[in-house]
């Protein structure tokens, strides 16, 4: 005989009807971020979310014979300062991987999920760091026939190349070349070849252009142009791929930025520090009629990024903002004499950071905005020479430059050190060993040094370190959670 039906106040339970345990035992399975979305739904589901249940189980099970003091200030905050200290590098034995190379400078060099991909001159290589140890190859790219002056790497999925869902996390390498061609690189090879500057690329967008599923790359050159490429033309040779020439620089294009809050708007900055803004929806047989707005920065271009609605510019001793909708300065937020050499921004947190010689500074954009001479918030001290390297984001800041052997760890938050990382080798044969590309990401950073004799990469991934730094303050407030460890990282650092 069959059961009668359920009863509209059966069928009504919540799940706050649940108990309290039962649902913490369940959500110790979820993610970190599905826990962070928990947390903000409801009090009571937050009580669940911060339970030491769970974080004790992601604790045990990301470090297994971590012992945790009584002084800790909760389970939570120790597993959260811990995942920190990771990602801030703050351990003294990183996995370390070491690839020699010809003695040549480094022009650039990118981590792509734990593939390093490099540029020595017109040659690309890149390596699986997963596989190279178990005998994996360097593969090695050889079709431009000129210097490489730029590399990005953007999503396949919006591309012409994706056939299959499970290539659509995967992302395509893109150069720009002396040569005056651009590449596309996918699974080893060029995919792609356009062509027409006039003469060397010097640059590429940051970011692609457009919202839809046509998206737009942009390209600057020595010709003083900007060029906007399809990425879903077909065709090995791009055909059909220019979509636009832009005209309107009097000098090369140093650097170009896409719009936060319109991703129509390209921002570019040519040799004379001029900066032109242009609508690349904009339909007009004058192609100078695209741009929509124009101004001008003293001193020689360092670099520029976009968030939002305001354009962050270094150039000579100076990073100003400007506000893309007026064309307008609103505010000089760091001056660092004689010159800069790099610049990185964290917007999130209102902080920028300037590269400068023998330092770099830290400037909160909050501070000093009624005076005509800002204020660093910290000095990130004791470089050799110039700090032309900078890596910026929620958790550090990595320096380093063409003088040093090592590259320097700061706290994003407070500019404190947190460690210095030896780049270079003896094997490498010379006292003036110059550390000349670096690339970061998450809880792996790669640095590239050349001497006399040989190139070094040398790739540290510090997601299952165990011998933690001891900290540099005495501060009591500080939760004293580490020890003696010996683990593998199972949860994954950039989680």
């Amino acid at each position: 005989m069959a059961a009668p039906p359920a009863s509209p106040q059966q069928a009504a339970t919540k799940i706050t009807d649940l108990d309290e345990d039962s649902l913490a035992h369940c959500a110790a399975y979820l993610s970190l971020q599905d826990l962070s979305n928990l947390a903000i739904t409801s009090k009571f589901l937050k009580k669940v979310a911060y339970s030491d249940s769970i974080w004790l189980h992601r604790f045990r099970e990301r470090w297994p014979l971590e012992m945790l003091s009584s002084s800790s200030l909760g389970v939570r905050k120790a597993y959260l300062d811990c995942r920190t200290a990771l990602h801030q590098l703050k351990f003294a034995d990183p996995f370390v991987l070491d690839l020699y190379t010809e003695a040549s400078h480094f022009d650039h060099i990118l981590l792509d999920k734990n593939d390093i991909i490099f540029s020595q001159g017109s040659v690309i290589k890149r390596m699986k760091t997963d596989s190279f140890l178990s005998g994996g190859t360097l593969v090695r790219m050889s079709d431009h026939n000129a210097r490489i002056t730029c590399m990005r790497l953007f999503p396949l999925r919006e591309t012409s190349l994706v056939r299959s869902e499970t290539q659509r996390e995967e992302n395509v390498l893109v150069t720009s070349s002396y040569d005056h061609s651009i590449r596309l690189w996918w699974k080893g090879a060029c995919q792609r070849c356009f062509r027409g500057h006039n003469g060397a690329v010097s640059t590429l967008s940051d970011k692609l252009l457009g919202d839809g599923g046509a998206k737009v790359m942009a390209s600057g050159g020595e010709d003083g142009t900007v060029r906007l490429w399809s990425l879903s033309s077909s065709g090995k040779r791009g055909q059909q791929a220019l979509k636009a020439t832009l005209y309107g620089h009097q000098k090369p294009v140093t650097s170009m930025s896409v719009a936060g809050h319109r991703t129509s708007l390209l921002v570019t900055m040519s040799k004379d520090s001029k900066v032109r803004v242009w609508d690349t929806t904009t339909s007009s047989a004058i192609r100078s009629s695209c741009c929509v707005g124009m101004t001008s920065v003293a001193g020689a271009p360092v670099d520029m990024k976009c968030h939002e609605a305001l354009l962050y510019v270094a150039a000579g001793s100076s990073v100003v903002i400007v506000d893309l909708r007026t064309l307008q300065k609103v505010h000089t937020v760091a001056i660092y004499q004689p010159r800069l050499y790099s610049f990185a921004i964290m917007p999130s947190k209102s902080l920028i950071c300037t590269g400068g010689f023998g330092k770099a500074m830290l400037w909160d954009i909050r501070r000093g905005q009624e005076s005509s001479k800002p204020e660093a918030v910290a000095e990130l001290d004791g470089h050799i020479g110039s700090v032309t390297l900078l890596h910026m984001d929620p958790y550090k800041i990595v320096t380093g430059g063409l003088g040093d052997s090592f590259v320097n760890a700061w706290e994003t938050e407070t500019g404190t050190k947190a460690n210095s990382l030896l780049c270079n080798h003896p094997e490498l044969g010379s006292a003036n060993i110059r550390c000349s590309a670096m690339a970061v990401n998450a809880c792996s950073i790669v640095t590239a040094s050349y001497g006399e004799s040989q190139g070094l990469v040398r790739f540290q991934d510090f997601s299952t370190a165990t011998r933690p730094i001891v900290e540099y303050d005495n501060d009591q407030n500080v939760s004293k959670f580490w020890g003696t460890q010996s683990y593998n990282d199972s949860d994954g650092c950039d989680e």
